[in-house]
């Protein structure tokens, strides 16, 4: 592996001393499918023909060796708290997209398209379903992870009980696992306030609905509670 720290962090002169080869090697040609990498790491312009474990999850460009042009471009790998935010994000937006489309059957054609209130629970139903399905997966990712981390921490536990060292992989790992355990905990309590407020919007739907028609609630319905407050505007 060829290492070329690059002070000046200009990828071309890094290329060219990557691409050097030794005067024995002239003579030999090129492997067309060979990449050169280039990466940023303390602060210094890194580029090698191999690429080290270390360097898997960083930002990186990628160079055909025996043309030096870019073949690609490689974003950094994405945190425990970074991929659960884009799933969170994911699933908000699966809810809101079900959502417009719940609230454009509701209170314009409640009179005249449903003809009960069990009729009108229904257009709920795929929501519900949608989030109670990831509160279930949620709360399972919750309990592996869990049991792993638990495992994890006795094992390295008795390591120290018996004077041994604890590997820097297996903390590393530890930390790794703790942190998807926090993250996964983040999507479950958001995903339960998710379905929180729908039973609120269901609430109130009803309640609507029965005073368009003119009915009165029955006996056990709860009342229906006031919608949440917009958040202050920052």
């Amino acid at each position: 592996m060829t290492l070329i720290p690059s002070r000046t962090g200009t990828t071309a002169l890094a290329l060219l001393a990557a691409l050097a080869l030794p005067v024995s090697a002239q003579n030999k040609p090129a492997d067309a499918g060979k990449k050169l990498y280039c990466w940023n790491q303390g602060g210094e312009r890194i580029c090698s023909d191999t690429l080290p474990s270390e360097a898997v999850n960083s930002a990186r460009e990628e160079f055909n060796a025996r043309s030096g042009t870019r073949s690609a471009e490689v974003q950094r790998a994405l945190t425990a708290e970074e991929r659960a935010d884009a799933a969170l994000a994911r699933a908000q937006a699966e809810v809101d997209a079900a959502a417009v489309e719940t609230r454009k059957r509701t209170e314009q054609a409640m009179l005249s398209t449903y003809g009960s209130e069990d009729a009108l629970r229904r257009v709920f139903n795929e929501r519900v379903a949608i989030v109670d399905n990831n509160i279930k997966t949620a709360a399972y990712n919750v309990t592996s992870l869990r049991e792993a981390l638990a495992a994890q921490l006795a094992s390295a536990g008795n390591k120290e009980l018996a004077g041994q060292k604890v590997a820097d992989k297996q903390a590393q790992d530890i930390r790794q696992r703790h942190g998807e355990l926090l993250a996964q905990l983040r999507l479950q309590g958001a995903f339960e306030a998710q379905r929180r407020a729908l039973d609120v919007e269901i609430t109130q739907t009803l309640a609507r609905y029965r005073e368009l028609k003119g009915i009165t609630a029955p006996a056990d319905a709860p009342p229906a509670p006031a919608a949440a407050p917009a958040p202050a505007q920052g």
